[in-house]
């Protein structure tokens, strides 16, 4: 298993950056992850659990399509997702600061395919450089979002 983990202090309150991430995730998804190059519901209404989506996503010139699911969703805490057709899974965890929030992502590659383990190490430090991206980029975009709404 492949498990990479990053965190970063978001200057908003817990409830505002828990919408953003959990509530608002099919607006909000493609915005901070830009190899999404499509994301459709396969569920009705809300983001809960057992909500699925599917996804194609472009990363470092491979194309893949995946469907994942809401695993858990606890407000203002967390929210975990699990490939229903791809062995990972992502989490988010949403710590109250007071006035800020420690955003926590972790991602899990439960399996490499055979053809990619001789690049194993390759693959861990991809993983988390992009766990690194995803938080970065989410307090950037959530925090231009709070100031721009006030």
């Amino acid at each position: 298993m492949i498990t990479a983990k990053a965190d970063v202090m978001v200057f908003e309150e817990p409830d505002r950056v828990y919408q953003f991430v959990a509530l608002d995730f099919m607006a909000n998804y493609p915005r901070w992850s830009p190899e999404v190059v499509s994301l459709e519901a396969l569920s009705a209404g809300p983001v809960r659990t057992g909500f699925q989506a599917r996804q194609v996503r472009v990363d470092q010139g491979h194309k893949s399509e995946t469907v994942f699911e809401v695993t858990e969703l606890v407000p203002l805490k967390r929210i975990c997702f699990k490939g229903v057709s791809a062995p990972y899974r992502s989490l988010y965890e949403f710590d109250d600061r007071s006035l800020s929030t420690s955003l926590s992502f972790t991602f899990e590659l439960e399996t490499l395919e055979p053809r990619i383990r001789p690049f194993e190490k390759l693959v861990r430090m991809a993983v988390q450089d992009g766990a690194r991206r995803t938080v970065r980029k989410l307090k950037l975009l959530i925090e231009k979002e709070m100031l721009a709404n006030g």
